[in-house]
């Protein structure tokens, strides 16, 4: 009697999340050699602290937090949690989906090294976290408008900084483009243009 094929570890691993947290886990898939589960925001502390806990899990290493954004989507962000189980060298990757009203809870107590990779990605996203003691800005300036890698912040910025001499301060000022566009011809400086350059007309043929 031929016997039943052995599961994949990580399919092994994906049925126990699954069966340990129910309803938390939306959906499942591997790619790129690692587990993916997409959690409902709600139940996101609740399964970030089951795969550190849980004894076939121990995912105890916090190694990024970071965001995505989709604009087309009604919750626009995803939040992206990647954790590490060193005893068994293997990695998880966590989405849970958000939006710029709804905050997710923060992990920061439970994972310390979330603090900051948090306000990161409130900072450059909007993506706000309940419970996270010290949520500001973390890259950009005081004041700073926008968030910088929405798809739809330009890609110039709102305004231009620089130190002004006379007021001995750092100045704001709306992003000017006093260079013109210019149209580059891209051609061989070897072989010269098929057009006369301005000048060149009075030289000698």
């Amino acid at each position: 009697m031929d016997e039943a094929p052995q599961k994949h570890p990580l399919e092994q691993l994906s049925e126990h999340i699954s069966a340990g947290i129910g309803d938390a886990v939306v959906a499942s898939y591997f790619a790129f050699g690692e587990l993916t589960l997409i959690v409902a925001r709600e139940s996101w502390v609740e399964a970030v602290r089951f795969l550190r806990d849980d004894p076939e899990c121990k995912f105890i290493n916090f190694i990024d937090l970071c965001g995505a954004d989709y604009p087309e989507r009604e919750d626009r962000f995803d939040v992206v949690l990647h954790l590490m189980n060193p005893h068994r060298n293997t990695r998880i990757r966590i989405k849970t989906e958000a939006n710029d009203m709804d905050p997710v809870p923060s992990i920061s107590e439970l994972f310390a090294g979330a603090d900051w990779f948090e306000r990161e990605a409130y900072d450059l996203y909007g993506i706000l976290f309940s419970g996270h003691a010290d949520l500001r800005r973390i890259l950009t300036d005081y004041g700073f408008d926008g968030h910088p890698l929405r798809k739809d912040f330009p890609l110039t910025g709102f305004v231009e900084v620089r130190y002004d001499e006379e007021r001995r301060r750092v100045v704001y000022e709306p992003v000017r483009l006093p260079q013109e566009f210019r149209s580059f011809d891209y051609l061989s400086p070897w072989e010269g243009t098929d057009y006369v350059l301005p000048g060149d007309e009075k030289a000698k043929s």
